[in-house]
C-alpha cells in the first residue's frame, strides 16, 4: 500500500509532465526540510505525499483492535476534504478552499471513505466522497489514480474496498452519466469488468499465470505484479482493506481455466500466483534499479491478507511467522501505514496483533499519533496487556526516515516499473 501510493504519484507526476522528483535523487539534491506535523497527525515525517493515506489505515487499524483515537486526529483527517467530496494526499492549510491545483485522488479518497465508515458520524463526508468517486469513473468501470486516468488495478481495487465500505454494491456501480442516471440495465461497466480484464490466463505457461497486471503496456501486454495481485483479490472479491478469513477453499491453489472468468474466479487464480510466488521463500521480493532483490515487508503482508481473503488461510502460515520474525525494524522505520498493514494482516489471520512475534502492534501504532481516548478490551485480549500505559502523544520519532527522500526512491524504482508493467515484484503503499 505504501509504496502502491507512490507508484501513483509518480504515475500522476508523469502525466502532467514534470518528474522532477526523481530527477532530484538522480542528481543528489538534498530534499527539503519538512513541513511542522499537524499534531493531529500520525507519524513524523513530510506527509506531503501520504498524510491522507497513513492517516486513515492508522485510524483503520485503531479502530479494527477496538482503539478509539484522538479525537484531533478523526477531525485532521476530515478536514482534508475538498467540497467536491475528493481528498488530496495532504493540505497544509485545509481552511483554504481547494482549487484546480489542489492535487486531489482516488487512492487518498477511497481510503478515507474506508476509515470514515469505519469511524462512523461522517455519513455527510463520506457520501460525497462516494458521490465524487462515481463521478470519475472511467468507461471501461475503473479508476485511475487520479481522475480520467487509466483504469489499473490497484486504483479500481481501492475504490471497490471503499464503495462496500460505504454500504454500495461495486457490482451495481457501472460507467454512465452519473449526474442524469441513464444507464439502462445491462449498460455500463462495472470495477469487476476491468479487474477480469487485468487478470492474466491460467494457461500462459509462465510465472505470471493467474496474477493481475497494474496496467496493460502500450502495446496491450499483461505483465503480472505482486502488489497489483494482491490489491485485486481483494477487489474482486469486493473486499476493502480489513477482512476476515473466508472458508477454506476445497480445490486448492489450482489456477483454473474456464470459458468465462468471473471476479470470483480471478481473485482464487490470483491467490494461485500468490502462492506461487511465496512457495520458495515465505516472502517477496522486490528491487531497485541496479540492486539485487530485497524482502518486500508490506507487499507480503497484503498477500497475506489477500490469501486469507480467499479462503487460502493454510497457505499463510509461513509468510505471517517471516513477518512476525522479521518485521518490526522495517515498521519502526516506515511508521503508521506499515503498523496498520500488520495489524491488518493480524486481523485476517486471527492473530493477536498485541503479540504479533513478541511485538505489540497496537501499541506501537498508537505511539506514532496522538494520544488515544480509550480501548475496548474483548475476550480475545490477553490479560497481559490489560494494564497498558496509553500511547504517549507522539512517537520516539522513529519514522519513515524522510519521506520525501524514501518515497521518491521508491517512486524513482518502482513506480516507473508498474507503468511500464515490469515483470519484477514490486513492493506496495
Amino acid at each position: 500500500m505504501i509504496v502502491r501510493r507512490s507508484a501513483a504519484v509518480l504515475a500522476a507526476t508523469v502525466a502532467i509532465g514534470t518528474a522532477l522528483a526523481p530527477a532530484a535523487v538522480a542528481e543528489g539534491v538534498s530534499p527539503s526540510p519538512s513541513p511542522s506535523i499537524p499534531s493531529g497527525l500520525y507519524g513524523t515525517t513530510d506527509p506531503t505525499y501520504d498524510g491522507v493515506w497513513r492517516q486513515s489505515l492508522a485510524l483503520l487499524a485503531q479502530h479494527t483492535v477496538g482503539v478509539k483515537p484522538a479525537a484531533k486526529a478523526v477531525d485532521w483527517l476530515a478536514g482534508q476534504q475538498c467540497a467536491t467530496g475528493a481528498f488530496p494526499a495532504y493540505r497544509a492549510d485545509a481552511t483554504a478552499k481547494c482549487d484546480a491545483k489542489t492535487m486531489v485522488d482516488t487512492n487518498n479518497t477511497a481510503a478515507a471513505v474506508q476509515a470514515l465508515t469505519a469511524l462512523g458520524g461522517h455519513d455527510d463526508a463520506t457520501g460525497r466522497a462516494v458521490s465524487w468517486l462515481k463521478s470519475v469513473q472511467n468507461k471501461d468501470g475503473g479508476w485511475g489514480y487520479t481522475a480520467g486516468g487509466a483504469s489499473d488495478a490497484n486504483s479500481t481495487s481501492v475504490v471497490i474496498g471503499a464503495l462496500a465500505a460505504a454500504g454500495e454494491k461495486p457490482g451495481n456501480v457501472k460507467s454512465g452519466n452519473v449526474k442524469s442516471g441513464n444507464v439502462k440495465s445491462g449498460e455500463g461497466k462495472s470495477p469487476y469488468d476491468v479487474l477480469v480484464k487485468l487478470s492474466i490466463a491460467c494457461d500462459t505457461k509462465t510465472d505470471d499465470a493467474g496474477g493481475f497486471a497494474y496496467q496493460p503496456d502500450k502495446r496491450g501486454k499483461l505483465a503480472a505484479n505482486a502488489d497489483a495481485t494482491a490489491a485485486a483479490v481483494l477487489g474482486s472479491l469486493g473486499k476493502g482493506f480489513v477482512t476476515t478469513a473466508a472458508k477454506p477453499q476445497s480445490y486448492g491453489h489450482i489456477c483454473a481455466n474456464e470459458e468465462k472468468l468471473t471476479p470470483d474466479l480471478a481473485a482464487r487464480n490470483g491467490a494461485s500466483y500468490l502462492y506461487n510466488a511465496l512457495f520458495k521463500v515465505p516472502y517477496l521480493k522486490s528491487a531497485m534499479p541496479g540492486a539485487k532483490d530485497q524482502p518486500d515487508y508490506g507487499n507480503t503482508a497484503d498477500a497475506v491478507v489477500a490469501l486469507a481473503a480467499g479462503g487460502y488461510g493454510k497457505y499463510t502460515k509461513r509468510p505471517l511467522a517471516w513477518l512476525e520474525k522479521n518485521s518490526g525494524a522495517w515498521a519502526a522505520q516506515a511508521g503508521p501505514a506499515a503498523y496498520a498493514q500488520l495489524i491488518f494482516a493480524a486481523r485476517a489471520t486471527g492473530t493477536d496483533p498485541r503479540d504479533f512475534g513478541g511485538a505489540d502492534l497496537v501499541k506501537q501504532l498508537n505511539a506514532t499519533g496522538p494520544a488515544v481516548r480509550s480501548y475496548t478490551y474483548t475476550a480475545t485480549t490477553p490479560e497481559r496487556h490489560k494494564n497498558d500505559d496509553k500511547a504517549d502523544d507522539k512517537g520516539d520519532g522513529k519514522g519513515f526516515g524522510v519521506w520525501w527522500t524514501v518515497g521518491v526512491c521508491l517512486v524513482a524504482g518502482i513506480g516507473i516499473g508498474f507503468l511500464i508493467s515490469a515483470r519484477k515484484k514490486q513492493p506496495q503503499p
